[in-house]
This record gives structure tokens, sequence and C-alpha cells, in this order.
């Protein structure tokens, strides 16, 4: 049997995306016997750039010409691209500044007297330039989600994903309420399960870091927030930090 060729990438990102693959430490050996990784700037320096793929799993948001490049290169050359994480599914915190008109003076804190040089625009999701095959949420993803694609991709499938809340996963764990019983600003009830609500497990509120689940009740959401005396911009405020595109008139 043929090994399948990877490629993993990353874009504008903070690298931990792909840092959940090197993560896999007990499973790499056979992560590694089993699939061609042919393509990983993270890990190793040289490449052909005339490879092909079987799947791409690329994290980021896209800010810059070269980024797009390296998509559409990657998107051209693999049978399955997989948006990995939520920058590259949502924009992420990479984008959570879209909408204010500083933009230009963060861009200049951060390149200083070089930013005058630098081509960039306002960071985005894989889907507002290419078609995606699949994703994977999280910021970062759940090393369990990466090795149940790598083991369906051995399959020659994709695996199925959660479409549940993060409140799903409180209640089985019969956790606090935070956002009922505590009155704290918790996203739970419309962000995406699989984390097994490791944070309101702890005591802290759900930050909405694996975007929204599907078919989320925002404006039901919206307007319990609202009813419990949270602040409107602070509610967008929370509710941008991983996803800056929410439709706040959206209902089942």
């Amino acid at each position: 049997m043929n090994k399948p060729r990877l490629a993993i990438a990353g874009l504008t990102a903070c690298s931990g995306c792909q840092l959940t693959l090197l993560n896999c430490e007990e499973e790499l050996p056979e992560i590694f016997a089993r699939f061609h990784l042919d393509y990983f700037p993270m890990a190793e320096s040289f490449h052909d750039p005339q490879a092909t793929f079987d799947a791409a799993i690329v994290e980021g948001a896209l800010s810059t010409p070269a980024d797009l490049a390296t998509l559409f290169r990657l998107r051209n050359a693999s049978r399955l691209l997989i948006a990995f994480g939520t920058c590259a599914l949502f924009g992420g915190v990479a984008a959570m500044n879209n909408k204010s008109s500083a933009r230009l003076t963060l861009l200049n804190g951060v390149y200083g007297e070089a930013s005058a040089g630098v081509e960039s625009f306002p960071p985005s999701p894989f889907r507002n330039f290419v078609s995606v095959d699949f994703a994977i949420t999280g910021c970062p993803p759940e090393k369990s989600d990466l090795l149940a694609l790598l083991g369906a991709l051995l399959a020659g499938t994709l695996p199925p994903t959660p479409c549940y809340p993060v409140c799903t996963e409180c209640r089985s764990r019969e956790n606090l309420c935070l956002l009922l019983e505590k009155n704290e600003l918790c996203l739970g009830p419309v962000i995406q399960g699989g984390c097994n609500a490791r944070c309101p497990a702890s005591g802290i509120v759900c930050e909405g870091c694996r975007g929204p689940v599907r078919e989320a009740n925002v404006a039901q959401q919206l307007a319990l927030l609202l009813e419990r005396g949270f602040d409107a911009k602070e509610i967008e405020r929370r509710m941008s930090r991983f996803t800056p595109e929410w439709d706040y008139g959206q209902r089942r």
C-alpha cells in the first residue's frame, strides 16, 4: 500500500497548530511509518516545489500576498485541503482587530519603520479564497482530532465532526454553569464542543476558541447575555476574539 503524502504548513499564525503534530510524541513513530511528510517547513528546510500531496494540513489566516501564493500552490497540488485551527477556519486571533481603524497603527507597532514596505491585508479565513475539504477547529486543535484525521486518511475517508456546544460537555461532566449560576460571560452555548469543556471544568469561562457550533442560536445567546446585564460592546469584543464575523441575528 502506498503511503499517503502530506503537506503541513503555516501562514499568518503562531505555529501552535503545527506543534499539535509534534506534541503527538508517542504516536510520531507510527505517523512517520505510515505517511510521507513531503512538505513541512517547520521541521525541514528542503522540499520539492513540484510535489503533489494526498492532503495538505494548513494553519493560519491569510494576510499577505505570500500567504495567498502558498495557499494557492497547496490547494492546486493537493487532493484534500484541510483548514487546521481556528485562524484557518474563521480568521481567529489574527483577525480580531479587522474592524478597527487602527490597523495601520498596529502594523507600524509590529514592524516599525519597515512597515511601509510590508504588503498586507486584513487577515481572512481560507474559505474567502479557496475551497476547503475538511476543517479541524481549535486554538490549538485537540491532539485527538488530528490523530482521528490521520487515521481516517489511511482508511480513505474523513472523520465525523462533533455538532454540539461546549455546554453539552459541561453537563456531561456535571460542571457548575458559569453563565446561569455564577453570572459570568461564558460563550459555551454557541461554541463548538470537542474540548471536553476543559476551561469551564476549571472554573474559567469559555472564550470561544473553537468557533461557533453549527446552527448556533446566536440571537438567543445575545439576548440572554444582555438580559443578564452584560454590556453589548463587551459581548461583541469577547465573541470576536476568535471569530470576527458572527451573524448576531442567526437563529436555529
